[in-house]
C-alpha cells in the first residue's frame, strides 16, 4: 500500500486552476480501484492519497500523470508500507509479511 504525499510547490490560486483536471484524474483511479482514499492537508499545503493494488513503478507513473504534476504546481513523496492490519472495510486489500 501507498501513502502518496502532495506538496504544493505554486500558490493555492494556481493549483486551483489545474482542479478540474486533477479530480478527473483522481476520479479514474477511484474507477480503476487503485485509490482507496484522499484529501487536502490541514493546513492547505497538498493532500494525500492512500493507494493500493499496484507496483511502486506505477505509482510512480500514476503521480507524474497527476495534472498538478504536469503543470508543475506540485511534488510527490511516496511512501510504501504493509497494511497488514485494516478495518473490515479495508480487509480486501490487506496485506502480509513476506516469508
Amino acid at each position: 500500500m501507498f501513502i502518496m504525499e502532495l506538496t504544493y510547490t505554486a500558490p493555492v490560486e494556481e493549483v486551483e486552476e489545474h482542479m478540474d483536471a486533477h479530480l478527473a484524474w483522481l476520479d479514474g483511479h477511484y474507477a480503476s480501484g487503485t485509490f482507496l482514499a484522499s484529501g487536502r492537508k490541514v493546513p492547505r499545503q497538498g493532500g494525500i492519497i492512500l493507494a493500493a493494488g499496484a507496483s511502486r513503478a506505477e505509482i510512480e507513473r500514476i503521480a507524474e500523470e497527476d495534472p498538478f504534476t504536469v503543470a508543475g504546481v506540485c511534488s510527490y513523496r511516496i511512501v510504501e508500507f504493509l497494511a497488514t492490519r485494516t478495518s473490515s472495510y479495508l480487509a480486501p486489500v490487506r496485506e502480509s509479511l513476506p516469508g
